[in-house]
């Protein structure tokens, strides 16, 4: 079998594996913004509660559950990160546990071809390697997805400072300004928005807001959330006004990405150091000096045939 075709027939595997993993999580997630979408939508005097088939997973996962054993989903750190990239589902663990173990047993078998002629120990490196590879890809695959939640969510956080600080001093309580905040930035900053309607659902259930909001923080992982949670529950604590409050962290936080802007710019020049050596400027002489190489190659030679 051509080795062209078998590393293709690996990348299909693998992509299949991830579309399949992504779509099935995915259609969670949805169904998860569109219930968080009808309880924000309530009145703020009404409690939203939640009802107990809201807490189920996806028919798959569930599925799952009743086949494989308890102690697949029972990871705590791993809930914790697969909540933190947006994967919010009760029987997402177990989903994930399970690609990882497919993907440990696929993708070894797609190089079984290759493994034909082989001697033993050849075939014992490519075998380990192989399995590696399945167990690292989907670790890899979430650690991605997180890193890019958590970024969207990084730059999305002045934009709601805003529109809290703007709403608060409208006189409007601070429970209906997350509320309208978020219905504000739905179509823009949607993962934050997501999370800001759960902190409001949990607050009209009956849940504590320093609670709420400290919960806003556990399912991000966000430095800046972090922080606006403390201030926020340090001056409903101390009763000191909170529009002030959050302006003023507003005006931190994009001090901080100005500063951070301009640091990126200021390492770009060394970045780019070492593929202008390494790629533009051979192009670059290769360019410029090869006629004239060409040239006194062909004087010298009529030079010595002289």
């Amino acid at each position: 079998m051509p080795i062209p075709l078998i590393i293709s027939v690996v990348l299909a595997v693998g992509a299949l594996a991830v579309a399949g993993y992504a779509a099935l999580l995915g259609r969670e997630r949805t169904r998860m913004v569109g219930r968080a979408r009808e309880g924000g939508g309530a009145t703020l005097s009404s409690p939203i509660l939640i009802d107990a088939t809201e807490l189920r997973g996806s028919p798959f996962g569930e599925k799952l559950k009743e086949i494989l054993p308890e102690s697949w989903g029972e990871d705590d750190a791993l809930k914790l990160k697969l909540l933190r990239a947006g994967y919010d589902s009760p029987t997402a663990p177990l989903i994930y546990i399970t690609v990882r173990v497919a993907m440990l047993v696929l993708v070894p078998l797609c190089f079984v071809p290759v493994m034909a002629g082989m001697t033993f120990g050849k075939m014992l490196f490519v075998v380990a390697w192989t399995v590696g590879i399945g167990w690292v890809l989907p670790t890899f695959y979430l650690g991605s997805r997180l890193a890019k939640r958590q970024e969207r969510i990084r730059r999305s956080v002045p934009d709601a400072l805003d529109l809290l600080v703007v709403c608060i001093e409208a006189g409007v309580s601070l429970d209906a300004a997350i509320l309208r905040v978020a219905r504000e930035i739905e179509h823009v900053h949607g993962d934050l928005a997501l999370e800001l309607l759960t902190v409001n659902r949990k607050t009209n259930a009956g849940v504590p807001r320093e609670q709420a909001l400290r919960g806003l923080y556990d399912r991000t992982g966000v430095e800046e959330v972090r922080a606006l949670v403390s201030t926020m529950i340090q001056s409903e604590k101390w009763g000191t006004s909170i529009g002030h409050v959050l302006q003023v962290y507003a005006e931190t936080l994009r001090r901080k990405r100005r500063q951070a802007v301009e640091k990126k710019a200021a390492v770009a020049p060394l970045k780019m150091l070492f593929p202008l050596i390494l790629f533009i400027l051979p192009a670059l002489f290769a360019v410029v000096m090869g006629p004239a190489v060409i040239q006194i190659a062909k004087m010298f030679r009529n030079m010595g045939g002289g």
